[in-house]
Order: structure tokens, then C-alpha cells, then sequence
């Protein structure tokens, strides 16, 4: 295999500019290609040359096989990195790569083939004797077949997109009557996102933990594992917190797993970084889940342990050189653990947010390292996966490490677009996963009652520090001065201002005792009083001292808006004092609208219809993920405004119904 100069990352995000980062350090150029929706993202802005691949739907850019090729022949890229997900485990790109004289940084097609269908991976591991999950693997996919071996494996059990992973297609079916609904789901999420419709069922099991190990192999029939990650906390079969090593784990178990995995890398003769995902029982039995031919999302915190990069391993494998290290040259040190920051709102059911981001600011905490793909004013849109960034943590012991990770959670600042902060830093601190005790149900069965997850009204401090704000601008523009300058005194009288966050609304009173560059106030929300001062504010961050305690707080002001960085994250509200009032409707009105702008889907119901609450109306794809929007009422369907295939923007109507 011959070595190459220049590297096109087939990718986008932070997965690209990670890649990048070890590339351009080894010396090597690099390539970037963008959706017309990426123009300005960070990934296109680090890379040394960067080509435009088609519009913003991923079917029309990042999984366009000719349009990626033709980027690298244009600009003479030798080799493709295709980072995770879009075409990473795609036999057909890697064919492509090949048959243009391209290397591809991966595996070879016949291995992306076998192991990137779930059901020919797993007759194959079945063959190989390495342990399986009871289930259904076979070719017929009607419906009834699907149900007749259903009722064989029994219930609870787990339908899984063939094709892919990451929770898409794949749904938790408990009974008999659950299934012919299921199915039908999992088959259009698995067809829109991975292009195969193709299904395998397996046995539930329950409660296990997640284990997954490392492996990597060279063309010269070298394959070693390079430690376990444990990803059990998950949320509807999406992981959530990664962490390395298992805390459960013994060199015996981690012997057996690694062994394991090494048996399932050499019956495909593996070349590349690949992951083998095992289900761990409370007993200690394992069994083979998957195998994905890729870099995994996670793969920091194995870097983190084993102080190797694994991308530069990638790369000196697909230029034909021998893995650098032997299996028992391979050390582990310390702990690391990861977290994904999205774009989604824990509070509402997890739903995906898109907007603008308006402040990125990450943690500078020693021993934290930031994966992201952010820039400021750049836009989230409804095409892509909501991650946004990786917070990893590495500590000398697993405390000190998921000590460290809740703090950098916290101090990543997040504005315009609402993140999962607060969700992953509670998670962080339960006393469950500080023991080391989390399993798969974790989330499900001891984190429901979590505040993160349901709406939060802005806290009186909150409050008062964001009217100080509004008044010290409206005064500043007033003044026509810069700074503090611009603060007027009108004795005792108060400032009312009416604050809104989301559909609630809050009076606030502020009356000013003190004028100067740093007024003393005093704050009146409901029957809270808080005195308060505004020491400095620049436009991204003020000082304030609550109460004779100062602490700083990040914000951004547009106009009326105001996004403050809370105790629940990223805080909005819009000064509605001198606002119109409000008209007719809300809650219980009967309107559908979309909680983000995505595509149609289906429209299950026509005009004149009798529907229930709670009855299926239209089902959105937004961020590769299929979301149910439902009838808050009883009543007739009136109007129906949207037909499948239509791009929507959030809160467009899209259904109304008339309440019986």
C-alpha cells in the first residue's frame, strides 16, 4: 500500500475536525466537503481546501458517493477518512475508493459488508461459536414471518435496524399486540437512515450492562484489543455516558471479552479501527451485540487510558505499516469519561432544537478535552444529527474523573440553541453512577423524577439578573453612551418589566437605590426580594454580586431577547412588557405544530375525520430520528395543511382540529 499526502475527510462536524486535527499534525493536507446548509461551519474553515457536495439533505450531499469522489480527484486527495456515520460503513464507498485509486481509511469492503448487517454478522459469529443472543436472523421480512418467529423467541423483545445502529430502527417491544406498529417505525427509520429496511429480532435482555471493546488489526495479521469502554447509561438505545475502563470489570472478564473480540476481528481478517459490542450480564456472561467497522463516537476515552491516538493508528494502517504496539505492550492508566453535548431539550421529552447558535464557549478545565464542531452564528439545522460536541475527562481514579466532567458540563457555555448541560451533569452526580452501579434501565428506571427533566421556570435571581440586564442596555441606548454610564435614577419609583420564557410570563419590579457605574438594585419578583448590583457586562459577560456574593454569568442580547446561562442551561427570555396583548388560543385549541423544522413523513388523517386525543396524526423526520405528533383533543379534523414529503419550519401549523 503506498503512503499519500493528502486526506479527505468524508464528514462533518466535530467528528472532521478531530480527524483533521491529527492529520495536519502528522503533516498530511487536508480536504473538506460541505452541504450548502455547512458554508460556514468549523470543519470547512480548519481544513486546507474544502468543495461543496450538494444541498443540505444528507441524500443529496454527505452520503453522495460520486460527489465525494469527484472532491477528491479535484483536488487531489489520495486517501478518505469517513469518520462515523453517513458513509463510514458503507461497502459500496469503500468499493468506490477503491476502484478510483483512492485508499480509504478503514476496513475492507468484504468486512464493512459482513459486519455492517446485523443479521449476516451475526449467523457468521454464530458459525465462529463466539456467544449470541437468541433472536431471528433470517432473510424473510413480512410481517408475518417476523411475527411467527417473534411469539418462537417470546416477549419482551428487541427489533434492530439490520443496516445501523445508534437507536435508530431499533424499538423495545413488549408484547404481541405492540408489534405490527413497531415494526412499521423501525423499518422507515432504518430505511431513511441507513437505506436497508432490512430488520433482526432478538431476545430483550434486561438490565444488562453495555461493553464494548477495541480492536484493531493490519495487513499483516496483527489484531489487538486495546481495552473495554463501558457505555450502559443510555437513552432510548442511544448512549449517553461513556466511561473506560468497565468499573465492574477483572483482568479475567477483560481477558475473555478482549479474546472474544479479537476471535470476531480474525474471522473477517479486520484491518482498521474496529469496535466490538458485547451485552454483559450481572453473572458475567457476555454476548455479541455488533460490530461496528469504524471509529466509534467514543473512541477518546480508549485515547485517554491508553495514550494513543487512534486516528493516527488508522492512518499508518492504511499505508500498510504494522500496528505500533503488540498486544502486551498495550497499558491502561487512570480513567476517562465522555459525554455528547446535543441540541435537544431534555424537558420536552428530548425533542432536537434547531436555531442559531449564538455563544460557544468551552471548558478550559485541566485534564478536559473538547470535541466540537462550533462556531458562533452558525446555524443548527433539522439535517443532521443534534450532537453537537464531545466532553471528555480523564482522572487518576473513576471519581476524580466524573468529578471533573460534571464541572466541564457545567462550564460549557451554550447560547441561542437549548443543549442537554443539566440533564448530563444531574446524570453525572447521581449517587447510582457514582457507585459505579448504572446499567441499560438506569435512566428509565431511577432518573425519572430528575428535574432536568421537566420544565424549569427561571429561578428570582434569574429573573432579577436578566431585568438588570434589559434595564442597563435600555438605559445605556437611552443615554446614547457606552458601559454602565447610562443608568438613571427615578427615586423610589420602579421599573416594571413583564418577562416571558416560553408560554409563561413573570413581573418583575426593579427599583434603582443607588445610581453610578455600579448601581445598587433591588429586584421584586412575586414575594422575593433581591438585592443586587451589576458590576460590569460586556456583551458576553456580566458580573453581578447577588446578595453580597459575586458570581459571573454568560449572556447575549438581541433586541428584546435575552439568553442567560442558568442553572438549567441555556435560559431565554423576551421582554414582553410593552408587547400587544396576547389573542385566543393555546393549549387545548386543537393546533398541531411542529416542534422543529423537518419533513413529512406521513399524514394519517384527511379533513372531516373524527380523531381521539392522543391519536396519531402526522409523524416528522427531523435529525435522522421519527417524531409522533399526536391530537391534544377530542374532535373533527378541520384542516390539514401539510402533505408527505413537505419541508416544515418550526411551529408551522400543521393540523388543526375542531374539539368536540
Amino acid at each position: 500500500m503506498p503512503s499519500f499526502n493528502k486526506i479527505l475527510i468524508a464528514n462533518r462536524g466535530e467528528i472532521a475536525c478531530r480527524v483533521m486535527r491529527t492529520a495536519q499534525a502528522l503533516g498530511y493536507r487536508t480536504v473538506a466537503v460541505y452541504s450548502e446548509a455547512d458554508t460556514q461551519a468549523r470543519h470547512v474553515q480548519l481544513a486546507d481546501e474544502a468543495v461543496c457536495i450538494g444541498p443540505a439533505p444528507v441524500g443529496q450531499s454527505y452520503l453522495g458517493i460520486e460527489a465525494i469522489i469527484g472532491a477528491a480527484q479535484r483536488t487531489g486527495a489520495d486517501a478518505i477518512h469517513p469518520g462515523y456515520g453517513f458513509l463510514s460503513e458503507n461497502a459500496d464507498f469503500a468499493r468506490a475508493c477503491d476502484s478510483a485509486g483512492i485508499s480509504f481509511i478503514g476496513p475492507t469492503v468484504e468486512a464493512i459488508h459482513l459486519m455492517g448487517s446485523k443479521r449476516l454478522s451475526k449467523l457468521a459469529m454464530l458459525e465462529a461459536g463466539v456467544p449470541c443472543i437468541p433472536g431471528y436472523e433470517g432473510a424473510e421480512q413480512d410481517d408475518a414471518t417476523l411475527a411467527r418467529e417473534a411469539t418462537r423467541i417470546g416477549y419482551p423483545l428487541m427489533i434492530k435496524a439490520s443496516a445501523g445502529g445508534g437507536g435508530r430502527g431499533m424499538r423495545l417491544v413488549k408484547s404481541a399486540d405492540e408489534l405490527a406498529a413497531q415494526l412499521r417505525t423501525a423499518r422507515s427509520e432504518a430505511l431513511n437512515a441507513f437505506g436497508s429496511a432490512e430488520l433482526i429480532l432478538e431476545k430483550a435482555v434486561l438490565r444488562p450492562r453495555h461493553v464494548e471493546i477495541q480492536v484493531f488489526g493490519d495487513c499483516h495479521g496483527n489484531i489487538v484489543y486495546l481495552g473495554e469502554r463501558d457505555c450502559s447509561v443510555q437513552r432510548r438505545h442511544q448512549k449517553v455516558i461513556e466511561e473506560a475502563p468497565c468499573p465492574l470489570m477483572t483482568p479475567e472478564l477483560r481477558q475473555a471479552m478482549g479474546e472474544a473480540a479479537v476471535k470476531v476481528a480474525r474471522t473477517v481478517n479486520y484491518i482498521g479501527a474496529g469496535t466490538v459490542e458485547f451485552l454483559l450480564e450481572a453473572s458475567g456472561a457476555f454476548y455479541f451485540l455488533e460490530m461496528n467497522t469504524r471509529l466509534q463516537v467514543e473512541h477518546p476515552v480508549t485515547e485517554l487510558i491508553t495514550g494513543q491516538d487512534l486516528v493516527a493508528w488508522q492512518i499508518r494502517v492504511a499505508e500498510g505499516r504494522p500496528l505500533p504496539l503488540k498486544q502486551d505492550e498495550i497499558r491502561l492508566s487512570g480513567h476517562a469519561m465522555e459525554v455528547r453535548l446535543y441540541a435537544e431539550d431534555p424537558a420536552a421529552g428530548f425533542l432536537p432544537q434547531t436555531g442559531e447558535v449564538l455563544r460557544w464557549e468551552a471548558s478550559e478545565l485541566e485534564g478536559i478535552r473538547i470535541d466540537h464542531g462550533l462556531v458562533e452564528g452558525q446555524a443548527v439545522t433539522p439535517f443532521y444529527d443534534p450532537m453537537l460536541a464531545k466532553v471528555i475527562a480523564w482522572g487518576a481514579t473513576r471519581d476524580e474523573a466524573r468529578r471533573k466532567l460534571a464541572r466541564a458540563v457545567e462550564d460549557c457555555v451554550l447560547l441561542g440553541v437549548k443543549g442537554n448541560q443539566r440533564f448530563l451533569a444531574n446524570l453525572l452526580r447521581h449517587p447510582q453512577f457514582a457507585d459505579g452501579e448504572a446499567n441499560t434501565a438506569f435512566i428509565a428506571d431511577s432518573f425519572g423524577a430528575d428535574p432536568s427533566l421537566s420544565p424549569q421556570p427561571a429561578s428570582p435571581a434569574e429573573l432579577a439578573i436578566a431585568a438588570a440586564l434589559l434595564y442597563q442596555a435600555s438605559a445605556t441606548t437611552s443615554a446614547h453612551q457606552g458601559g454602565l454610564a447610562g443608568w438613571r435614577s427615578a427615586g423610589n419609583a420602579p421599573w416594571r418589566l413583564v418577562l416571558r420564557q416560553g408560554e409563561q410570563k413573570q413581573a418583575v419590579e426593579l427599583v434603582v437605590q443607588d445610581t453610578g457605574q455600579q448601581p445598587r438594585l433591588l429586584a421584586r419578583v412575586g414575594d422575593a426580594q433581591i438585592a443586587l448590583r451589576l458590576l460590569s457586562a460586556d456583551g458576553r459577560w456580566a458580573v453581578v454580586e447577588l446578595d453580597g456574593i459575586r458570581r459571573r454569568v454568560a449572556y447575549h442580547q438581541r433586541a428584546s431577547q435575552l439568553w442567560l446561562y442558568g442553572r438549567n442551561g441555556n435560559l431565554e427570555l423576551q421582554d414582553v412588557t410593552h408587547a400587544p396583548a396576547d389573542g385566543q388560543g393555546g393549549a387545548g385549541s386543537g393546533t398541531v405544530k411542529a416542534p422543529m423544522d423537518g419533513a413529512i413523513v406521513e399524514v394519517l388523517v384527511s379533513e372531516g375525520e373524527r380523531v381521539g386525543k392522543g391519536q396519531l396524526l402526522v409523524v416528522l423526520e427531523a435529525m435522522k430520528m421519527e417524531h409522533p405528533l399526536k391530537a391534544g383533543v377530542d374532535g373533527v379534523i378541520r384542516r390539514v395543511q401539510v402533505t408527505a414529503g413537505d419541508q416544515v419550519k418550526s411551529r408551522q401549523l400543521l393540523v388543526e382540529v375542531e374539539e368536540t
